[in-house]
């Protein structure tokens, strides 16, 4: 199997379940930021423990333990925000972050991989132009979140207050 098959399932699957169960992709794309935070500042003192409870500990417990940390956050406002988005015109602009959601998921998910699939997947063409359109993909795909959101914030502010006009 070809390591871009993998890849295209990390990048297809978020997609297709954000859009399917109508999730808002840029809340899961800032968790997923908040979960690059929790694997840089708490990942270390959690592999230390890990440790100490358990001497044999492996790299790929290692490996495991950041990637539960990077998603988790993702997985969990998922859960959350299930059917958060309406309207056919909301779910259809829905699908752009959704995108920056899948793409993001392999930036960062790859590199913590074990090492020899994460050695194999960094070999494959496909993820070497991923990676050179990082800053792109992240760059933009964090302004069209805050975008969402602030125009989301709008419109339920309006939506409210001529609900109480009734």
């Amino acid at each position: 199997m070809s390591h871009n098959v993998i890849i295209l399932i990390i990048l297809i699957a978020p997609i297709v379940v954000l859009t399917v169960l109508r999730i808002n992709a840029a809340l899961v794309f800032l968790s997923l930021c908040l979960g690059d935070v929790l694997v840089k500042y708490v990942a270390d003192d959690a592999i230390s423990l890990m440790t100490t409870l358990s001497p044999h500990a492996s790299v790929i417990s290692r490996s495991t333990l950041e990637l539960a940390l990077l998603y988790a956050p993702a997985v969990i406002t998922s859960v959350f925000m299930i059917w958060s988005v309406r309207g056919w015109f909301k779910i259809v602009l829905n699908v752009i972050p959704a995108i920056g959601v899948g793409f993001l998921a392999i930036l960062l998910g790859v590199p913590l991989f074990a090492p020899g699939l994460r050695n194999a997947i960094q070999g494959e063409s496909l993820w070497q132009n991923v990676s050179r359109a990082q800053a792109m993909i992240v760059g933009l795909t964090a302004l069209l979140s805050l975008f969402f959101l602030w125009a989301g914030r709008r419109r339920s502010r309006a939506e409210e207050s001529g609900k109480h006009r009734r």
